[in-house]
């Protein structure tokens, strides 16, 4: 009987993904002067899966490209062979033709015959070359233009060299300095589309969990984060400190699960929940001698259904070094490409947050890095001028705290520019405070079509990019909020709830409907006395401690009947957004919960203030609050100190 062995495709170009981030991860942290032989030896075992895999399959473009990788790595940990960086840079390029392979197979492609040939005759070169290498300590020829001739042909592993010029001063935000007057050309990636300050980079891959998660069945993956120490900071290579994370060969204890597997069991879990609160409403009208054995009962189910949501839920929580890890490439190529020099900094990379969050935060992220590296971070003459190390720092930060995670961006770079942007917001008509905070003025970037550039070039000056990063944030429940000091850096910081398929609410009551409102927006709740309440203009406002908070009616946006209207008789929720803080007023303050988001678009349409909705526990459906929409109802928070 025949086996149909493209069944078992999809697993092994999965798993050579992750091989192939492995690779990547561990030659970018290779000690060129010392490798690690242990490394070596994860490296060389990361080609041979890929190489063996690929001949039971007939994958012929990928033996022949990891056969020579695997003959390289073989002779490295023999010690007959020396790392430098352009067998580094060769050998990452060969990743990405890999990767490239990869996808042909995956979409049922004929592979670029030409590329696996020049790719392969790259990395023979380098074999054959350590024969007649000169003992210069450069490795394999001393004069690069000896070997131009052989070199034809292999542009694709070239790394053009940059000159720095005085007349280019970012996108206008950052202090003036002297950067690349000619950028290297990046290769057009769809996956970047919109953003505008940038040109898109080869290195954009799709992330290698796209589709399924491994869960672990018993024996915990080691996952050990050290940033080592650069010991090589040149203009040519920069040094990129990052996360060298290694992770033990458990395949036994894991088991790898189609996503929709996962999401099927997180419905079940959700809809188990909404059954046992049916049962506890039924079990409240029970009288008897069997009431108690029952209660007794159902505050057992109710500990077991919470305890198997919060497992079920943990499968799609994956560690935020799926998303960080792509960054050390992207540093090294675009830091190199622009004549800088930068160390890159990983720290909780171990932190979890849904995997629906984490594929949708990859373009955000890659946005702001480059927006560090191309205009936050100076060039290694100006940072000593300034009195710095001719090395930038550049931080990936995530971190817990309460239902949220925080991901931070920080540079140590020349910071925000406050009058450049003042004058251009001047220019633009918009109306800002006489004397308007730090926090105010630097979120005027992220306003569309905003730019200070003088001109418009093919890298910035269209005044797109950071608004779009804005709105991609605000989609997935967020908000971005910004520090800067001038001559100091800049932290750009992504504040998400840590997952998209459950949430912590404060139900609410108007009239007879029901909402669920996001308690990480929730200040507090108040009932206000008649002298607390303002008209300023045709806005109703509440004075509480100092400030005058717009009161926004959830009966007048939803158009529900049989509201309380007067504001005094009603509970107004003090709600605080990305874009303002407002008063909610409801008619009730129902309680707290953790509620299992469903989708309206899928099932209806979109709604204006609404994100989702959810089941009661008395079969009834609650509507979840969009804050972030009825935000845009109201003007800033008025302080009142401004009405003096």
């Amino acid at each position: 009987m025949s086996i149909d062995m493209s069944q078992f495709h999809g697993v092994f170009l999965e798993e050579s993904q992750e091989h192939l981030d492995d690779i990547e991860r561990l030659l970018m942290a290779l000690d060129l002067a010392n490798p690690d032989l242990e490394e070596l030896n994860s490296i060389f075992r990361a080609a041979h899966s890929i190489k063996g895999g690929s001949g039971i399959f007939g994958f012929e473009a990928l033996i022949s490209v990891t056969h020579v990788m695997e003959n390289l790595f073989d002779k490295a940990r023999q010690r007959q062979f020396t790392f430098h960086s352009k067998v580094v840079d060769d050998l990452l390029s060969a990743v990405d033709v890999l990767r490239t392979l990869l996808g042909s197979y995956r979409e049922g492609h004929e592979p670029d015959w030409s590329l696996v040939e020049s790719t392969t005759k790259q990395i023979e070169w380098h074999l054959n070359g350590d024969a007649n290498q000169d003992d210069d300590g450069f490795g394999f020829f001393t004069d690069p233009a000896e070997h131009q001739e052989q070199e034809q042909g292999f542009g694709f592993f070239k790394t053009e060299p940059v000159q720095s010029a005085d007349a280019d001063d970012g996108f206008g935000f950052f202090d003036g300095e002297p950067q690349p007057a000619a950028k290297a050309e990046l290769s057009p990636s769809d996956s970047q589309d919109g953003f505008g300050f940038f040109e898109p980079q080869p290195d954009a891959q799709p992330l290698a969990t796209a589709s399924s998660v491994k869960v672990d069945t018993g024996t915990p993956k080691v996952k050990v984060e050290s940033p080592p120490k650069s010991t090589t900071k040149s203009a040519s290579t920069p040094s990129v400190a990052a996360a060298n994370a290694r992770t033990e060969n458990a395949e036994s204890s894991s088991i790898r699960v189609d996503i929709s597997k996962v999401d099927t069991l997180v419905n079940l879990a959700g809809e188990l929940v909404i059954t046992q609160s049916m049962l506890n409403l039924l079990g409240a009208e029970v009288d008897g001698p069997v009431a108690e054995r029952l209660q007794s009962a159902l505050a057992e189910l109710e500990r077991n259904t919470r305890e198997l949501q919060e497992s079920i839920m943990s499968i799609r929580m994956l560690p935020m070094s799926f998303v960080f890890n792509r960054f050390p490439r992207v540093v090294r190529d675009l830091s190199s490409k622009l004549n800088k020099q930068v160390e890159l900094i990983i720290e909780g990379g171990q932190t979890e947050i849904d995997k629906g969050l984490i594929e949708r935060l990859v373009d955000p992220l890659t946005h702001l890095v480059r927006n560090s590296l191309d205009h936050g971070i100076e060039i290694p003459a100006l940072r000593k001028e300034r009195g710095k190390d001719a090395v930038g720092s550049l931080t990936l930060r995530a971190e817990q705290k309460g239902g949220n995670i925080l991901i931070s961006v920080v540079d140590d770079g020349g910071g925000l520019n406050r009058e450049k942007i003042l004058a251009k917001a001047q220019e633009k008509g918009i109306v800002l405070s006489d004397n308007p905070s730090d926090a105010e003025v630097w979120q005027l970037i992220m306003a569309p079509g905003f730019s200070t550039a003088a001109e418009v070039t093919d890298v910035s000056g269209r005044g797109v990019g950071m608004d779009v990063v804005k709105r991609n944030i605000e989609a997935m429940g967020g908000r971005i909020d910004i520090q800067s000091e001038t001559g100091v850096g800049s932290t750009f910081q992504i504040r998400l709830p840590l997952t998209l398929a459950i949430l912590d609410g404060m139900s609410v009551s108007v009239a007879d409907q029901l909402f669920i409102v996001p308690l990480v927006n929730i200040i507090e709740s108040v009932q206000p006395e008649t002298s607390q309440l303002k008209n300023i203009g045709n806005q109703q406002m509440l004075e509480l401690r100092d400030a005058y908070w717009p009161i926004v009616r959830l009966h007048q946006v939803m158009a529900i009947e049989g509201a309380q209207q007067a504001s005094e008789q009603a509970i107004l929720v003090l709600i605080e957004t990305s874009k303002t803080r407002f008063a909610l007023q409801v008619d009730d303050l129902i309680g707290q919960q953790q509620v299992v988001i469903k989708s309206l678009e899928q099932h209806y349409r979109r709604v204006a203030g609404i994100a989702g909705a959810t089941i009661m526990g008395d079969g009834s459906v609650a509507l979840i609050l969009d804050v972030e929409s009825l935000a845009t109802r109201v003007n800033e928070v008025i302080e009142i100190k401004d009405l003096v």
